[in-house]
């Protein structure tokens, strides 16, 4: 985690909505689930909570998509080579996200730790942002409030969550990164076969 945690509780008691903002964009689940706690103890107003938090995780996930959008296809040019990732691919992953990408974000967005990877990959593959926008604000509507509740109701084992959080986001960035492979290899494969 790249802030403290005992620093983003100090912060939102002291700072409430003004500190929520920046810390949702940044480090959106933890920071959701320490919004929760707060909420627990009284120190802020669950509606305008959840709302700052939709706000600010929709906000971050925008900037993932703008990446992937402006510069995707330059990163794809210069190293796709080295992690098999050519235009080619990059035109199959748009035909995917055509098809399934209201799906596939819903997906990667409540798949916590590989979630950017998604985020990215729907900038990259031009999909609408309308359609990204709307696919991202009803995943983002339910991950922000179980979030939100499990910070509320289960608070106080915050940092054994944190931890749990932190596993899990591991052993996700670990399974992303082996089906993209995965699914790279496929791709290669049905190709070589093609041919």
């Amino acid at each position: 985690m790249g802030i403290d945690l005992s620093q983003i509780m100090q912060w939102l008691i002291q700072y409430k909505y003004l500190i929520l903002f920046p810390i949702v964009v940044v480090e959106g689940p933890i920071a959701t689930i320490a919004a929760g706690f707060i909420l627990s103890l009284g120190y802020m107003n669950f509606f305008a909570v959840y709302l700052v938090i939709m706000v600010g995780d929709i906000a971050g996930d925008a900037v993932y998509y703008v990446m992937g959008r402006f510069g995707g296809r330059h990163f794809v040019e210069r190293w796709g080579r080295y992690i098999g990732l050519n235009p080619e691919r990059v035109f199959h992953f748009e035909k995917h996200f055509e098809k399934h990408g209201g799906k596939t974000l819903l997906l990667g967005k409540l798949a916590h730790g590989i979630g950017a990877i998604f985020l990215i990959a729907a900038g990259l593959t031009r999909m609408s942002f309308l359609k990204f926008i709307s696919a991202n604000f009803f995943a983002t509507l339910i991950k922000s409030l179980a979030l939100l509740l499990i910070g509320f109701y289960f608070g106080q084992a915050l940092v054994k969550i944190n931890s749990i959080l932190e596993f899990v986001g591991a052993m996700s960035i670990s399974a992303g990164i082996i089906i993209l492979l995965m699914f790279i290899s496929y791709y290669y494969n049905k190709k070589e076969g093609g041919e």
